[in-house]
C-alpha cells in the first residue's frame, strides 16, 4: 500500500522541491499551502501526477487537515520582507499551524518533521553553530516574528515528543538557494541574480562583511528526506553547507562575474538585527544521516541563474521589488 506524505508549505521554494522528491521516491503526496508566499507554478511538475493532490489551506487558522503517514511542516514565510510584512501571520502559522499538524501526526501515529531554521541562533556568538548552542536572539526585534516563531515551534514539537511520545524530527535549515526562489524574496542570491541580469546595481547592505553559508536546494531536500527516514533522532539537526560560507560582498562579486554583468555594487545602510556570521556545524548530520552537501556554490549559482533568466523573460513572470 502506498504511504502518504503531507507537505505543509508545498507551493513554496523548498516545499515544492520536496514534493517532487517524495513523488520520485514513491510516496503519495498531499500538498497544503495558503499561497500567500508560495506559487502555484512551483507545483507544475507535480500537478499532473496521479499520486499528488493539492489543498489550499490557511494553517494560521483552524483547518481540516487530511491524514498522513509522514508530516512535513514547512508552512511559514521565510524571507525577511515577507515575514516582516505579516509578523502576526508568521507567528500564527508557526504556533497554531505547527500545533494542528502535530495533532494530526499524533492521531495518525505519523512521523513529524519540522523545518526550523538557522535563525533560531540569532546573531550568533559561536561560529560554527552547533545544535547545542542556545542562540543570541533579540525577542522583540523586527526579525523576531520568524526567529521566535521557529523557536516556539521547536519547543512545541519537543513537548509533543516528551509528553505524548510523538516521533519527531527537527531540521535547522541554513541558507538555501536554487530554482523556484521568488525573485522578490529579498534574500541575497535571488536579489543579486535579478539585479545582475537586469543591469541594476547590486545592493549590499552595510559593508558586506556579514557571511552566510549557501546550500543548493537539491542537497537540502536530500538532507530533509534522510532526516525523515532515519530510525531515531534525538533533538535538532543542522542542515547547511559549512563549505559554502561567503561574505555578502563576495557573493555579489561572484554573481557579477558568473553573469558577466556590468552592474555596479552599491552600499546601503545595514538592516536591523542582521546576523554577522552564519556557518553550520553539521557533524550530527554527517554521523546520523550520512549527509553533507555535494553541490559547489559556483555550479549551483549557474543553475539558479539559468532559472532566473527564464523567469525574467517569461510573460507570466511575477512582479518583483524595485532594485534596492
Amino acid at each position: 500500500m502506498t504511504r502518504t506524505a503531507l507537505v505543509a508549505g508545498a507551493a513554496g521554494f523548498l516545499g515544492s522541491h520536496l514534493v517532487d522528491r517524495l513523488l520520485r521516491d514513491g510516496w503519495a503526496v498531499v500538498g497544503l499551502d495558503n499561497l500567500s508566499t508560495g506559487r502555484r507554478s512551483n507545483l507544475n511538475p507535480a500537478r499532473g501526477h496521479t499520486r499528488f493532490r493539492f489543498q489550499r489551506v490557511d494553517l494560521s487558522r483552524p483547518a481540516k487537515i487530511p491524514p498522513a503517514d509522514l508530516v512535513f511542516q514547512l508552512a511559514s514565510p521565510a524571507s525577511p520582507p515577507r515575514y516582516q510584512e505579516d509578523p502576526i501571520g508568521t507567528l500564527a502559522v508557526n504556533s497554531i499551524g505547527t500545533g494542528q499538524l502535530l495533532e494530526r501526526a499524533y492521531r495518525d501515529s505519523a512521523r513529524f518533521v519540522l523545518a526550523s531554521t538557522s535563525e533560531v541562533y540569532g546573531d550568533p556568538e559561536v561560529v560554527p553553530q552547533p545544535e547545542a548552542y542556545w542562540g543570541h536572539v533579540n525577542p522583540i526585534g523586527v526579525r523576531s516574528c520568524y526567529d521566535e516563531g521557529k523557536r516556539y515551534a521547536e519547543a512545541l514539537t519537543m513537548a509533543w515528543h516528551r509528553q505524548r511520545g510523538l516521533d519527531v524530527r527537527i531540521a535547522r535549515i541554513f541558507n538555501t538557494y536554487g530554482p523556484r526562489m521568488a525573485l522578490d524574496d529579498g534574500r541575497v542570491i535571488s536579489t543579486f541574480l535579478r539585479q545582475a541580469l537586469t543591469g541594476s546595481p547590486l545592493t549590499v547592505h552595510g559593508e558586506g562583511t556579514q557571511t552566510r553559508s549557501y546550500c543548493y536546494v537539491d542537497d537540502m531536500v536530500d538532507g530533509l528526506v534522510r532526516l525523515a527516514n532515519v530510525p531515531t533522532v534525538a533533538g535538532p539537526v543542522n542542515l547547511g553547507n559549512p563549505r559554502g560560507e561567503m561574505s555578502v560582498l563576495g557573493v555579489a562579486e561572484l554573481i557579477r562575474r558568473l553573469t558577466r554583468s556590468h552592474s555596479k555594487i552599491v552600499f546601503l545602510p545595514r538592516t536591523r538585527d542582521d546576523p554577522e556570521r552564519r556557518r553550520p556545524d553539521i557533524r550530527r548530520a554527517r554521523t546520523l544521516l550520512r549527509w553533507s552537501p555535494r553541490t559547489p556554490l559556483r555550479a549551483g549559482l549557474v543553475r539558479t541563474a539559468r532559472y532566473v533568466r527564464t523567469e525574467l523573460t517569461s510573460p507570466a513572470s511575477h512582479s518583483v521589488l524595485p532594485a534596492g
